[in-house]
């Protein structure tokens, strides 16, 4: 089967003469701390390639990176069971929350192949900041939290431009849990015709 379905401060010192009280700190946001912990963890879809031949055995890591930072970032890590060495997606997340919405921003890393392991050693991304990342604008993802406790998106219409095997543009539909992770990545070309991803549903992976 060929590839081309898979998922795809500076601080300033001022001399005073009077002592001010520092301004507290923000209070964590409980419901984005959830999310990054359903997020986190190691997934497999082998369940699925078991039942389905269309789809691979997929291996999903998401492991928390600079946690010292006030901002919440995830490093992702794709690849197919047996090639777990050489991953064909690797990724940084940063996740925010705007009211009742949650968004999952989507970052490259500069120079990835220096970073493969790094759900087991998240230290290797010490090396870079934030900075260094490199934003897929219009790929971010929009998530809503429904009545049964699941966190639910997708990337905006068109927005995330793709290049990938002819494809225009690129969509995400993802649902998350504390047990699993649903996500169904598609590109399309200009006509509208996908032209990779998944083509009967999005791959479901499991928790470890």
């Amino acid at each position: 089967m060929p590839y081309r379905f898979l998922p795809f401060v500076a601080l300033l010192f001022v001399a005073c003469s009077s002592t001010r009280n520092p301004a507290p700190a923000a209070a964590p946001d409980a419901a984005l701390l959830d999310l990054k912990s359903a997020m986190t963890g190691s997934y497999n879809s082998s369940a699925q390639a078991g039942a389905d031949p269309a789809y691979y055995d997929i291996r999903l890591h998401m492991q928390e990176i600079w946690p010292e930072r006030p901002e919440h970032y995830l490093y992702v890590e794709q690849a197919v069971a047996d090639a777990q060495d050489k991953p064909y997606r690797q990724r940084v997340y940063r996740l925010e929350r705007k009211g009742k919405q949650f968004i999952s921003h989507v970052y490259e890393l500069p120079d990835p192949e220096r970073f493969i392991g790094a759900h087991r050693r998240p230290a290797l991304l010490n090396a870079i900041g934030p900075a260094d990342l490199i934003e897929r604008k219009g790929c971010a993802v929009y998530l809503k939290i429904d009545k049964g406790g699941v966190y639910r998106g997708s990337t905006r219409k068109k927005d995330c431009p793709s290049s990938l095997r002819g494809a225009a543009y690129a969509t995400s539909r993802v649902s998350v849990t504390s047990s699993f992770i649903q996500s169904w990545d598609q590109g399309f070309d200009a006509q509208d015709q996908q032209v990779w991803g998944a083509t009967g549903g999005g791959y479901m992976f499991f928790k470890e």
